[in-house]
Order: C-alpha cells, then sequence, then structure tokens
C-alpha cells in the first residue's frame, strides 16, 4: 500500500501587498481616529458602518478597468441560489473606498435619512492594486461626506473641519496648508482653449496641468506645445497645441495673486467668457468670504488655482490638505511631507442609483500617511506603556496575585499576571522588559509572611542601567518595600513620577 503523502506546512508568510499591525500602531491608530471622530462628531456628523463587501454593479466606474470587474478589487463571483442549475451570479468585491458605499447606501434609505445627510466612516479598503514601498492592498481611510445640498457654505465647513482635525491631531497651524480651488474653473479654462467636452486632447491638457509641480510653467509650456526633454535625455511628446492656445491654461496655472481679491481677477481673465468658468470663481469667492468670517485666514486654508487633484472626478470645489514641514528622504535630502487629505464636490455619484443628481462633497484623511506625518513631528509615543506586570514567586499562590491584579484594574490600572513558567524570576522580568512594563509587583514567601510586597519600577531600573553616570536618577530608589495594603497607591506614585519625567 502507497504511503500517504506528507502534506506541506504553509508558509508563515504575510501574503504580497498586506502586513501586519501589533499592539502600538493599532493602539496609536486607534486614538487619532477616537480624536478625528470627535472633531467630526463636534461638527454635526453622525457615524456610519457600511459593509466591506458590496456589488461589482454598485463600486461601477470606480474599477480602473470596468470590462474586467475582478481588476483593480478583489472579487468573486456567486453562484445563484435561485438557478438549478447552480449558473455564476452577481460579482461581489471588497470596497474599493468609502464614497461608494456612502452612494448605495443615500440611494437606498435615502427616505429614512435626514436631508441634508452628514456622516462620516472610518476603515480599512482593499485595492488589487501592484503593491509597492508603503504602498499596501488593505490600508485605512477616515472621511465626512455631506450628501444633499449644493450650498457653498457645506464645501467651505468641510473645508474648515479638515483645518480643525489636522490641528486636534497634533500638526500645529503652520505646518500644514489646506489648499482649495474648483473643477468648474478649469472647465472654463478649456473652454476658453476651445476645446470641446469630447475632445479627446481634454485628458491630454488634464494631465499636463497634473505635472506643474513638477516641471513648472515651462515645462507644462513645452508639453502642451511640441514635446520637451525630460530629466533622462528622453523625449516626450507635447500635446500638439498652438501657443496661443495654451495661454489660458498657463494663465490659469500661474493666476495666484498676493490677494483672494486679485487671484480672482486673474482667474476671471483665464476663463474669459466661459459661464461655467465664472460660475466656478464665484463659488470660491463665496467659500472664501465663509473662511473669512469664521476665522480661517491664509495660513490654514487658501484658495490655489495650482490643486489639480481628481479633477476628472470632481464637479466642483477640490481640496487638498498638505503638510508644509520638512522631512529627510530615504537618500537624506529635504523635501515636504506633502499630501495627506483631500477632497472635493462630486454632484454625480448617487445618481447612478436614482437617475437624478444628488449633489455631495467630502473629505478623505489618509490614515498611515497622517500617522507617519504625526511620528515625524514626535506625536506619538516611540514607546508605548505595557501593563503592570504581577509576577510569580509561588504558582500555588497564584489566587494572591489574581488578587492584586483585580485590585490595580479596579482602580482603572493596567495590568496583568505573568502566565509563563515562573521558575525563572530573570524570564519575568524579561516578559515585562518586552511588554514594555512600567511596574513589576513582586512578593515571595517571606514578602506574604511579613504583609509587604516589592514594587520596582522598571522605568527608571532601564535607565541607571544604561549608564552609571546619571547621578540624577541614582539619588532615587528603583525599588520599594510597601506594606501589602499600599499596593494601589504606590503603583499609582510611580507612574505618575514616570509621567512627569517623560513630560520634562
Amino acid at each position: 500500500m502507497a504511503k500517504a503523502k506528507k502534506q506541506p506546512r504553509p508558509k508563515a508568510i504575510t501574503p504580497k501587498g498586506f502586513r501586519d499591525y501589533f499592539g502600538e500602531e493599532v493602539t496609536q491608530r486607534t486614538h487619532m481616529l477616537a480624536a478625528i471622530a470627535e472633531v467630526y462628531h463636534h461638527y454635526g456628523f453622525d457615524a456610519l458602518e457600511s459593509s466591506a463587501v458590496e456589488t461589482v454593479e454598485a463600486l461601477g466606474k470606480f474599477l480602473p478597468d470596468v470590462d474586467r470587474p475582478n481588476a483593480g478589487v478583489f472579487a468573486w463571483q456567486e453562484a445563484d441560489e435561485n438557478d438549478p442549475e447552480g449558473k455564476p451570479g452577481d460579482w461581489m468585491a471588497l470596497r474599493y473606498d468609502l464614497t461608494a458605499p456612502l452612494a448605495r447606501v443615500y440611494a437606498q434609505h435615502r427616505n429614512e435619512l435626514p436631508n441634508p445627510y452628514r456622516r462620516y466612516a472610518m476603515g480599512p479598503v482593499w485595492r488589487n492594486e501592484k503593491p509597492g514601498p508603503g504602498r499596501y492592498r488593505q490600508f485605512y481611510q477616515c472621511d465626512a461626506d455631506t450628501v444633499g445640498t449644493a450650498s457653498m457654505a457645506a464645501d467651505a465647513e468641510i473645508c474648515m473641519m479638515l483645518s480643525d482635525t489636522l490641528e486636534r491631531v497634533g500638526i500645529p497651524r503652520g505646518d500644514y496648508l489646506v489648499r482649495v480651488n474648483n473643477r468648474k474653473v478649469l472647465n472654463g479654462v478649456l473652454e476658453a482653449m476651445g476645446l470641446a467636452e469630447d475632445d479627446p486632447k481634454r485628458d491630454d491638457v488634464l494631465r499636463t496641468i497634473d505635472k506643474f509641480d513638477k516641471v513648472g510653467e515651462t515645462g507644462v509650456r513645452e508639453l502642451l506645445g511640441k514635446g520637451r526633454l525630460d530629466a533622462s535625455g528622453a523625449y516626450i511628446d507635447g500635446v500638439g497645441l498652438e501657443p496661443q492656445q495654451a495661454e489660458p491654461v498657463l494663465a490659469f496655472l500661474t493666476s495666484k495673486g498676493d490677494t483672494v481679491a486679485e487671484t480672482m481677477t486673474n482667474l476671471r481673465a483665464a476663463v474669459g467668457d466661459s459661464k461655467v468658468g465664472q460660475e466656478g470663481i464665484t463659488e470660491l469667492e463665496q467659500m472664501g468670504a465663509l473662511f473669512a468670517a469664521a476665522g480661517y485666514g491664509d495660513d490654514r486654508i487658501l484658495i490655489d488655482p495650482s490643486i489639480v487633484r481628481g479633477l476628472g472626478y470632481y464637479t466642483g470645489p477640490v481640496f487638498e490638505a498638505e503638510l508644509t514641514f520638512e522631512i529627510f528622504d530615504e537618500k537624506g535630502r529635504k523635501r515636504q511631507f506633502g499630501s495627506v487629505a483631500g477632497g472635493g464636490r462630486y454632484d454625480g455619484l448617487v445618481k447612478r442609483f436614482t437617475g437624478q443628481e444628488v449633489p455631495a462633497v467630502g473629505l478623505s484623511i489618509g490614515v498611515d500617511r497622517l500617522l507617519a506625518a504625526l511620528r515625524e513631528k514626535g506625536r506619538l509615543s516611540a514607546t508605548p506603556t505595557g501593563p503592570v506586570v504581577v509576577t510569580v514567586m509561588d504558582r500555588d499562590r497564584m489566587a494572591d496575585y489574581q488578587s492584586m491584579v483585580a485590585e490595580l484594574r479596579a482602580e482603572g490600572i493596567r495590568a496583568e499576571v505573568y502566565l509563563g513558567n515562573p521558575k525563572n524570576f530573570g524570564n519575568q522580568l524579561k516578559y515585562a522588559d518586552k511588554r514594555h512594563s512600567p511596574v513589576a509587583v513582586i512578593e515571595g514567601g517571606d514578602e506574604k509572611e511579613r504583609g509587604v510586597i516589592q514594587i520596582k519600577d522598571l522605568i527608571l531600573g532601564a535607565k541607571l542601567a544604561e549608564s552609571a553616570t546619571l547621578e540624577e536618577w541614582k539619588e532615587r530608589p528603583s525599588q520599594f518595600e510597601v506594606p501589602r495594603t499600599e499596593l494601589v497607591a504606590k503603583v499609582r506614585d510611580i507612574l505618575a513620577s514616570q509621567a512627569k519625567d517623560q513630560e520634562g
């Protein structure tokens, strides 16, 4: 009889494009999201948790390739349970973002929801795209949207809320800027250029505008014309516009003046007689007036025509939160941190479900990027605080140790009993070190008889071990013997002392 083939063990490896998050990172993200939710809630937005799975039909145009519904998203086809032959049913997919589910939810429940509907949502999204450095297939988004009003007050409010959110989580004023533009203004520029809506050159012009930050005015001028040599010496073909035809785009990109009024004057010249362009400028003026009335100056929110994010998707105002402080890249070069959030008005999204246009505006914060920014600013603790560890000197007295832990927890102090093999006390302290524990509690047989306990300040002990020259630390004991009845009080004193040292 043939011997059964042994099944190979599965590889313990994270799937490509995904990663695992451990205690410190999860805790930091949870705290940051709680702070963001606090601001959103303060502004009157309600939480929404929609399904992580949507039909591909509902995701619709957000897929990179609608002819291949499983491209760009993680998708599968269900079996039709009502078909006796088991024919394939609907295509399902993990959500690609948090906006498409909102459109479905609003269309489905609009008769029960208040109008306008203001909601925020936080959670993971999945994209079946090629992973790269810092680019994962699962990541967190943090959105807030207002659906059901065309008022520019809604757009202005979203921008002001974004400003408040950045400051609330620890990005100080002066280290960020919310930049605002309007898609209608660009549409007016394209009209002034004589490019109809069905002209294929419109997309080429949009792609060229998006390169303004990299190649500057001269580079855009060349790319709108015959083309240019890039940094590597390769020749890039241009859009093929005549110099005069390209002028409205260049006027648009260089229209930012010293004041909002000057910027608006320059934009009106760039769009010429275009009705939609003039409408977009009026909307920007309205938003600017609302910012000024609420006390949000140019140091926080700025009308900036150079912002062109997502201009193929948005239908009105667009905005982007940029962090302006410098960091060093992997090659040691200085650069600005860059964008951590953005959004705008998208009035055509719900129409896919209802047949009627429903105005909407929203923002999305890149959670991982914002966390990285907070780490750069030193606004996140580099070393997490673990639980107080009650060591086990006598395994037959586990009830005594559990009693200590219960007392600490009852007083709001994070604590645990060591549950490994207690034979080697050194291993218990190594465990406490791995857990970043601030305090260890020790009660052996001798301490039990005398009614006392030993409480070890692990943070101070580590500092003493690092350097024998720290005289200011040497003057303070790192281990205390106190009556058993003073367990909670002494632990609380040590934790307070550690917190004071950290602040200092």
